[in-house]
C-alpha cells in the first residue's frame, strides 16, 4: 500500500503566539517514518522484500574496490530468524560481507557500524510494537539513520531488474557471527558517565521489555555498582513488549514500590527509548527527561546552541520551563530521525521525543535508552536527591491525543476539517497548541491539542475529530 504523507502543523507557542504551516508530500511504497515496518511475513515484511532491501542497499553503498561490510543486529522477535537470513542473502549477493551481531540494542548497531568501519548498518526491530510486527532500520557508515532521499533511492533500486548488477560468483560476500559485541556496547555506555562515578547504594529496577537489551542493560547497571532488579529479561520470541517495557509500565511501577527501589527504568523492544519511574511509582516521560538533562548540561556549560530539539508533540510545559531558564526549544516533525537531522545541521547536542527517545550527540547518533537513563542517574547522584524531585522539572500542560481512521483521500484538505482546526486554534489562543498529523505507518489522522484549560482542550479535540469522522465516513 502507498501512503501520501501530508504534515499540516499548527502551532501557537507559549511566547509570541507564532503560527506556521508545513507541507511535505512524499509517496513511498515501503519506508515510513522509521524505516520499513509491518506484520511479519505479510506485505512489506516478507523474506522476499528483506532480500531486495539487502540487494538494493548493498548496491547503493558499494563504493570503491575494498571489501564492503554490513553489520546486522536484531531484537528478540520470532520473525528475526526469518528476516535475518533473507537480509544476509541480499547483502552477500551484492558482494557485501555480513557481520551478524545477534540480539542487541539499536544504538549498539549504530555505534558498531562506525566502530567496525562498516558501509551500512541494519537493525531488525519494530521497536515498541508487538511480536507479530517487525521492521528494518538502516544506518549509514557514519552511524546515522538514512535520510528520506537515500531511502527513496533504495526503493527505486528495489524496483529495478538487478540481475546484471549483482556480484559474480567470485565476488559474493561472506557472513559471520561477531563475538564480544555486548561487552563493547556495555563499555561504551559506561564511558558516558564521569570516570569515577559509581551507582553504589542505588537500588534500580530495569525493565528490558523482553527485548534487545535483556542482557546488556542489567549488566551495565550492575558493573556500575547499582543493586539491580531485572524484569522483562526472559524473551521467548513472543513476549517482547507484552505488558512490559516503556509503553506498559504497570509492572515496573509495582516492582519499584514492592522493593522500595530508588528508580525504575523501562526500555522498549530495541532499547532506543526510555521511560523512568520514580521511587513513588510515578511515571516520568521523555519531556521531563529532556528538561533534566538540558538543565544539568546548561549549568555545566555542556549544552550547545543554548537549547534542545524536540518534536511538535512535546508538551508546552517543557517549552515554558526551558524559556524560564533562558533556553530555547526547537520543534521538528515527529520521529527521532528528524530531531537528529536538525541537531546535526544546527549544532545541538540534546534532543528527543516525549515518547522517551533521547539523543545525546556527544555520545550517540541515535536514541539510546540506556545512555539516557545513565545521564539521569548521574544527575540524581550529583544532586543527592530523590528521583521524584530531580525529574519533576515542570507541571505538564493538559494534553489530549486522539486518532481518527480514514479509508482514502486526504481528509485534511476538506473545508469542514480546515474550519474546525482554525476554530480550535482560535479557542485556545496563545495559551495552547493544536497539532494535526497523519500516522507514518497507518491510515490514521492524529489529533492533539494542549492548553491550560482542560475543558477547552477536550472540546477542541472532539470537534476536530468529529469533523474528520464526518468526511472520512
Amino acid at each position: 500500500m502507498q501512503y501520501t504523507y501530508d504534515f499540516t502543523i499548527s502551532k501557537q507557542g507559549a511566547r509570541a503566539g507564532q503560527t506556521y504551516n508545513e507541507r511535505n508530500f512524499m509517496t513511498r511504497k515501503y519506508f515510513g517514518t522509521d524505516g520499513i515496518r509491518g506484520q511479519a511475513n505479510q506485505g512489506s515484511m516478507t523474506p522476499e522484500i528483506a532480500m531486495k532491501v539487502g540487494m538494493a542497499a548493498g548496491l547503493m553503498f558499494r563504493r570503491g574496490e575494498h571489501r564492503h561490510r554490513v553489520v546486522i543486529g536484531k531484537d528478540t522477535r520470532l520473525s528475526g530468524y526469518m528476516l535475518e537470513p533473507a537480509l544476509v542473502a541480499g547483502f552477500t549477493s551484492a558482494g557485501m560481507d555480513v557481520f551478524l551481531l545477534g540480539p542487541i540494542p539499536t544504538p549498539a548497531v549504530a555505534m558498531l557500524t562506525r566502530s567496525l568501519r562498516a558501509d551500512i548498518g541494519v537493525m531488525l526491530s519494530a521497536s515498541h510494537n508487538p511480536f507479530h510486527d517487525n521492521g528494518i532500520k538502516l544506518f549509514g557508515p557514519d552511524g546515522y539513520k538514512l535520510s528520506d532521499l537515500k531511502e527513496q533511492k533504495i526503493e527505486a533500486i528495489m524496483g529495478q531488474d538487478l540481475q546484471d548488477r549483482l556480484a559474480n560468483s567470485r565476488e559474493l560476500g561472506r557472513a559471520k557471527r561477531v563475538e564480544g559485541v555486548h561487552d563493547r556496547y556495555i563499555e561504551f555506555a559506561k564511558r558516558t558517565l564521569p570516570r569515577k562515578m559509581s551507582l553504589e547504594g542505588l537500588k534500580v529496577v530495569i525493565d528490558c521489555s523482553n527485548g534487545a537489551a535483556y542482557k546488556v542493560a542489567p549488566d551495565a547497571l550492575w558493573e556500575l555498582g547499582a543493586e539491580v532488579i531485572s524484569i522483562g529479561d526472559e524473551p521467548d520470541g513472543y513476549n517482547i513488549n507484552d505488558k512490559c517495557g516503556s509503553t506498559h509500565t504497570e509492572l515496573l511501577k509495582k516492582t519499584v514500590l514492592e522493593n522500595n527501589a530508588d528508580i525504575g527504568i523501562a526500555l522498549d523492544g530495541d532499547a532506543d527509548r526510555v521511560i523512568i519511574v520514580d521511587e513513588k511509582g510515578n511515571e516520568v516521560d521523555g519531556d521531563q527527561l529532556l528538561a533534566v538533562v538540558g538543565r544539568s548540561w546548561a549549568a555545566k556549560e555542556k549544552l550547545s546552541s543554548n537549547g534542545i530539539v524536540a518534536t511538535i508533540m512535546s508538551n508546552l510545559g517543557l517549552e515554558r520551563f526551558l524559556h524560564d531558564h533562558k533556553l530555547e526549544l526547537i520543534r521538528t516533525k515527529v520521529g527521532d530521525r528528524y530531531v537528529v537531522e536538525h541537531m546535526r545541521k544546527h549544532n545541538f547536542n540534546v534532543g528527543g521525543e516525549q515518547s522517551g527517545h533521547l539523543v545525546l550527540s556527544d555520545f550517540t547518533t541515535t536514541g539510546d535508552g540506556l545512555v539516557a537513563a545513565l545521564q539521569v542517574l548521574s544527575v540524581v547522584r550529583e544532586l543527592n536527591r530523590p528521583v521524584s524531585e530531580v525529574c519533576n522539572c515542570f507541571e505538564a500542560v493538559p494534553q489530549i491525543l486522539k486518532n481518527v481512521r480514514f479509508s482514502s483521500g486526504n481528509p485534511l484538505e476538506e473545508k469542514a476539517v480546515i474550519d474546525a482546526i482554525k476554530e480550535g486554534e482560535s479557542a485556545l489562543g496563545n495559551s495552547g497548541r493544536v497539532v494535526i498529523r497523519p500516522s507514518g505507518t497507518e491510515p490514521l489522522i492524529r489529533v492533539m491539542a494542549e492548553g491550560d484549560d482542560l475543558g477547552k482542550v477536550e472540546k477542541v479535540v472532539d470537534d476536530i475529530c468529529g469533523a474528520l469522522k464526518d468526511v472520512a465516513a
